[in-house]
C-alpha cells in the first residue's frame, strides 16, 4: 500500500480558516465558524513567519511568553497551506481560500500563458500581482464592513509583490524595526469600534534560512521575538484579543543532501523547467514526456521524497478541496516532496542566494506544515 502524503487541513484547521473565523468574530458578512476562534472587536493577529509548532514547543525556555499562550483558551497547532512557503501561505491567509483557489502555487511559479517562471516574492513584482490573484480579500472584506484594518510590515511591502496579491485592503503602516511595528499596532488597534490590526515579523525566517532553525542564532532571535510579542500584548488595551501564528516551519538540509537536477541526467531529461520550492517542487515536463519524468524522478529520488502526478497531487487534496482549471495548469506534471532533510536545486537556473540557504520549507513534514495558533487577552 503507498503511504499517503500528509495534506493539510483545510476547513477548520488551517492557516486559511484564521482569518475567516476573525470576520465571523467581527460580524462582517461571509466570515466562518469553521475554525472556532474566541475574539474580541479589536483584534491584533501577529505573523510570525518561519515558526514552527515542533521548534515552538521543543524551546520553552527560549520563548516563555509564546509558551504560555500554549495554554489559552483556542490556542493549538493548525497546518499551514502546501507549498509551505511564505507566498502561498500568506495569500491563504489573507484571503481566507486555498491555493487551489487563490492560485499563487508556488515560490517559482511557471505561468502556462507564456511559459514564464517568475519569483512570487519579488521586489518589484514580475507581474502583475492583483491580476495574478483577482480575488478579494479578506482584509477588503473587513474593511468594506466598516472595521479599521492596519496591516504594518516593512515600508517596502507597501502596495507592493505579494501584498498586492493576497494583503491588500485597508490602510498599510511601514514601520521598519519591531519596535516601530509594536508602536503602531499599539495605536492602530485602538482605532474605531471595531478593528483589525495585522503585524509582521520576518526576522526568524530569515535567520533560519541564513544560519539555520537549530542554530544559536535562531535560538536567540526566537528570544527577541518572544520579548518583542510579550510588549506588544502589554501595549494594546485592554479587552483586546492577540493571535500569534505563522506560515510555515523549517528543516536544515545539509548540502551533501541537495539532488542538482543539472548535474543528474534522470531528473533533467525531459524537463523543461523546474519551478516551485527547494522542497516542494514543481516539475514542468517537456511535451510528451510526463509520464516518463514521473517514473524517472520516483525511482532516481526513492525513499528522500513523495513524488506525485499533477493529478494525484490534485486529487490528495494538496492544493484544497478544489482546484480553478487555471490553477491546475500552474502546477508542475510531477510535484515532489520532500520526506527528510533533503531538497532539489537547480544551478543552471537559480540563484546562488537560494542555493546558499541553510533553513529551507515547503514540502508537508510535520515540522514544516505545523503551526501555532496561539491566543492572548
Amino acid at each position: 500500500m503507498t503511504e499517503a502524503v500528509p495534506a493539510p487541513a483545510f476547513g477548520g484547521g488551517s492557516l486559511a480558516d484564521v482569518l475567516p473565523a476573525v470576520l465571523a468574530g467581527l460580524g462582517v458578512p461571509g466570515g466562518s465558524t469553521a475554525l472556532d476562534l474566541p475574539v474580541t472587536p479589536r483584534v491584533c493577529l501577529v505573523l510570525v513567519d518561519g515558526l514552527g509548532w515542533n521548534a515552538l514547543r521543543a524551546r520553552p525556555a527560549d520563548a516563555p511568553f509564546l509558551t504560555s499562550l500554549l495554554a489559552s483558551d483556542g490556542s493549538r497547532s493548525i497546518t499551514s497551506v502546501f507549498p509551505t512557503t511564505t507566498p502561498i501561505a500568506l495569500t491563504s491567509l489573507g484571503t481566507g481560500l486555498s491555493p487551489g483557489e487563490h492560485g499563487i502555487v508556488g515560490l517559482l511559479m511557471r505561468l502556462p500563458e507564456d511559459g514564464r517562471v517568475v519569483d512570487t516574492l519579488a521586489l518589484p513584482a514580475q507581474v502583475d500581482m492583483r491580476a495574478l490573484q483577482p480575488r478579494p480579500t479578506v482584509f477588503e472584506r473587513a474593511a468594506a464592513a466598516g472595521v479599521q484594518v492596519t496591516r504594518i510590515g516593512p515600508k517596502s511591502f507597501d502596495g507592493a509583490g505579494l501584498s498586492e496579491a493576497g494583503l491588500r485592503g485597508g490602510r498599510y503602516a511601514g514601520a521598519e524595526s519591531m519596535g516601530e511595528r509594536v508602536d503602531a499596532a499599539a495605536s492602530a488597534v485602538r482605532r474605531g469600534d471595531r478593528a483589525l490590526v495585522y503585524i509582521y515579523f520576518g526576522d526568524l525566517d530569515a535567520t533560519g534560512h541564513r544560519r539555520g532553525c537549530t542554530s544559536e542564532a535562531w535560538r536567540r532571535e526566537l528570544t527577541h521575538l518572544d520579548q518583542v510579542v510579550e510588549q506588544l500584548a502589554g501595549a494594546l488595551p485592554a479587552g483586546s484579543t492577540l493571535i500569534v501564528t505563522s506560515d510555515h516551519g523549517m528543516v536544515d538540509v545539509p548540502f551533501d543532501r541537495r539532488w542538482d537536477v543539472a548535474g543528474t541526467p534522470a531528473l533533467s531529461d525531459g524537463v523543461q523547467v523546474v519551478a516551485g520550492d527547494l522542497r516542494g517542487v514543481h516539475v514542468h515536463a517537456l511535451p510528451g514526456a510526463a509520464e516518463d519524468v514521473l517514473t524517472a524522478w520516483g525511482e532516481t529520488l526513492g525513499a528522500d521524497f513523495w513524488v506525485l502526478s499533477r493529478d494525484a497531487a490534485i486529487q490528495g487534496g494538496l492544493y484544497g478541496p478544489v482546484v480553478a482549471d487555471h490553477v491546475a495548469a500552474r502546477i508542475g506534471d510531477v510535484v515532489a516532496l520532500a520526506r527528510d532533510a533533503s531538497a532539489i536545486v537547480d544551478r543552471r537556473a537559480m540563484p546562488p542566494a537560494l542555493l546558499a540557504l541553510v533553513g529551507l520549507h515547503g514540502s508537508v513534514t510535520e515540522d514544516e506544515l505545523l503551526v501555532p495558533l496561539l491566543l492572548g487577552s
